[in-house]
């Protein structure tokens, strides 16, 4: 059974199983609700995909699992860089790929793999994430002209 991510986590909390109580540190992306839908949407996809049928293995499913994963994964390496632009590559990069698994959601509908309101409310929190992702993309980059600006001064090109 898989952790219940509704709710944000927050740094050093708890997110164990009901079985193991053991304490681990949450990583900094972890407390990314982009992140935590991401997270939570490649496992609903993952448990959809294993009542596929067997021809479709090597056609959608690895396709809309890769994707999928992609969309958390590149959360985690752009939230992880130390470069404004790495991490806006990064963001970039899941939007991407949260696209690309919007388009084999609507495929795996259109094969009647999924009905319509599990495509309707999939594709719909997709575009909650690339909302989010736009508001991570948005952040950075003013904080990198913010500390541009800083830094040209203290360069002093600027009186």
């Amino acid at each position: 059974m898989h952790k219940d991510t509704s709710k944000p986590v927050e740094q050093g909390e708890d997110i164990s199983t009901s079985g193991n109580r053991e304490k681990r540190t949450v990583a900094r992306f972890e407390t990314l609700w982009v992140w935590q839908k991401a997270h939570s949407l490649r496992i609903k996809i993952s448990d959809i995909c294993r009542l596929l049928p067997a021809e479709e293995k090597y056609r959608i499913k690895d396709q809309i699992i890769r994707s999928s994963n992609s969309v958390a994964d590149n959360i985690a390496e752009g939230n992880s860089s130390f470069y404004y632009k790495d991490k806006i590559k990064g963001y970039y990069q899941a939007r991407k790929e949260a696209g690309e698994t919007q388009n084999h959601l609507i495929n795996m509908e259109s094969k009647k793999y999924i009905n319509k309101d599990q495509l309707n409310n999939m594709l719909g929190e997709y575009e909650e994430i690339i909302r989010g992702l736009n508001g991570l993309i948005r952040s950075v980059s003013e904080k990198r002209t913010r500390d541009n600006e800083k830094g040209s001064r203290y360069l002093g090109k600027h009186s």
